[in-house]
């Protein structure tokens, strides 16, 4: 279902974002992204310099890989298209996150490893997001190997609290989800629908 019809109105600003994850032939996993700013007049960042009307003004792409554990293993990181020629600069600084996991944490050690005039704004928030992306690529192969060691139906190890537990709107310990799923770590007053 879409957003309600909008009044009439002019574009002036596209974001992308996206995202993508990879099983790779060599046992580890790549997850991917890109993200592009677009406006849709003409723009001077600097004087005498025009980025055109529907032309990226941003075009960043990272890529990590990284292990069962989510642990980055390699970074690459690219600047197809910035406002100013310094820009591009800011992507090997990305190779501070090597040894870090994309789990719990994953947004303050950006913030940290890539602090003021060490990072980009761009790649930063690129880096926000692909913290999820991994964790939505990872997510079913890693309840896989649990279900399958732990011989768990739903890859949650017997008795332990499901990780997922009061993640998010769904997932609260109150909700009629984890009453289905968990029912022994249901808090709430939900029925089973």
């Amino acid at each position: 279902m879409p957003l309600s019809a909008p009044v009439e109105r002019e574009p002036l600003h596209h974001r992308c974002i996206d995202m993508r994850g990879f099983r790779r032939s060599d046992g580890f996993y790549d997850v991917e992204g890109r993200i592009t700013d677009i406006r849709a007049y003409d723009f001077s960042p600097e004087t005498g310099r025009v980025i055109k009307a529907n032309t990226p003004l941003h075009d960043m792409w990272v890529r990590l890989r990284i292990d069962l554990e989510m642990e980055i293993h390699d970074v690459e990181a690219i600047t197809d298209a910035s406002p100013f020629p310094e820009c591009p600069s800011a992507a090997p600084n990305l190779q501070a996150l090597k040894g870090l996991n994309l789990g719990k944490g994953w947004r303050k050690a950006i913030s940290e490893k890539l602090a003021g005039t060490d990072g980009c704004t761009h790649l930063k928030e690129l880096l926000n997001t692909i913290g999820s992306a991994a964790y939505q690529t990872m997510a079913p192969i890693r309840r896989a190997r649990i279900a399958k060691s732990a011989e768990s139906a739903d890859g949650v190890e017997p008795g332990k609290r499901p990780p997922m537990l009061d993640s998010c709107y769904a997932m609260s310990s109150e909700r009629a989800v984890v009453l289905r799923k968990w029912p022994a770590f249901h808090t709430g007053k939900a029925k089973v629908s």
